[in-house]
């Protein structure tokens, strides 16, 4: 795996709480099995899934979070129509299809999805777009293949962060996909994803490090009380930022309302694992800004700090 690949420091054991009752056991099992069943209806229907009215999506995507007893509250501006992308934090499975519950998108997924059980066909049947993490030079064509789906008037959802986090803390906001939208001259709609139990943050749902993602279904499912609570922020006119950079930190403070954070996970941020990644950006950054100033193409713009970007 490449060293500049984005990834989070929290892990099941440093980072997740059990807060708030636990759900009893027949209570539990039955949201686990109306999960399953509710997905699996949902996978049946991918051949034709896009025939599928996007009013059908948004009431799929609700049932799946609601099966997991999970209570739903979504605030803040509708989404337009045409072009746009979505772009939220990264937390859970979960965000997958409250996303959806917003306005249904193409999302961007890392290319080994593709072969993850039932999860996989699904998010390929979708009409998903994938990321292959480990070729950099993969980077500008998915970047082109996102702006053609803006520029054809769908909307596109992406975690820019490019890895989950416990929910406390959150990464950097990676900046090609913004390029994306600047290319296409679509507008950027932030959302902000938040867990709660009792009216505090929530880790419980929070799908990180080596947790498996039948471990974190069961731990949702066991537990009572959880809000799953999605802000809708005001659309970002792409003409009123002038680059990625300023994009993605407008982007940023939209679905946050402050700067990047590790409060929850700083002891466990700084190990050698991160200081190594780090000390490989500038070579490559260096690298790329060659290309920029030998082609000056918006392609070549998109690579151009791959460790930040993507």
């Amino acid at each position: 795996m490449s060293v500049w690949l984005p990834s989070a420091p929290c892990t099941p054991r440093s980072c997740i709480e059990s807060k708030g009752s636990v759900t009893a056991v027949p209570r539990a099992v039955l949201r686990f099995v109306t999960v399953l069943v509710v997905v699996a209806a949902g996978a049946a229907l991918t051949p034709v899934g896009k025939r599928i009215p996007a009013v059908a999506v948004r009431w799929w995507c609700r049932t799946i979070v609601r099966s997991a007893g999970i209570r739903l509250r979504i605030t803040g501006t509708t989404t337009p129509t045409g072009g746009l992308l979505l772009v939220a934090n990264h937390i859970s499975w979960l965000d997958i299809p409250l996303l959806a519950a917003v306005r249904p998108a193409r999302m961007l997924a890392k290319a080994e999805i593709r072969h993850w059980p039932v999860a996989g066909t699904l998010t390929a049947g979708s009409g998903a777009l994938f990321i292959d993490r480990d070729r950099l030079r993969a980077l500008p064509e998915t970047v082109a293949s996102i702006a053609g789906a803006l520029r054809a008037g769908g909307a596109v959802a992406v975690f820019p962060e490019g890895s989950t986090w416990c929910g406390r803390a959150q990464g950097h906001f990676r900046r090609a996909v913004f390029q994306a939208a600047l290319d296409a001259g679509v507008p950027v709609q932030p959302v902000g994803l938040h867990y709660l139990t009792d009216g505090t943050a929530s880790t419980a749902p929070a799908f990180v490090g080596s947790d498996s993602l039948l471990t974190s279904v069961w731990r949702v499912v066991s537990t009572r009380g959880l809000v799953a609570e999605v802000e809708v922020g005001p659309t970002i006119a792409v003409g009123s930022h002038p680059d990625r950079r300023s994009l993605a930190h407008a982007a940023q403070t939209g679905v946050t309302g402050r700067p990047p954070h590790q409060d929850h996970c700083t002891s466990v941020a700084q190990t050698p694992v991160k200081i190594r990644r780090t000390a490989r950006r500038r070579p490559v950054s260096v690298a790329s800004m060659r290309i920029i100033r030998h082609t000056g193409t918006a392609t070549a713009r998109a690579t151009s700090s791959p460790a930040a970007d993507a």
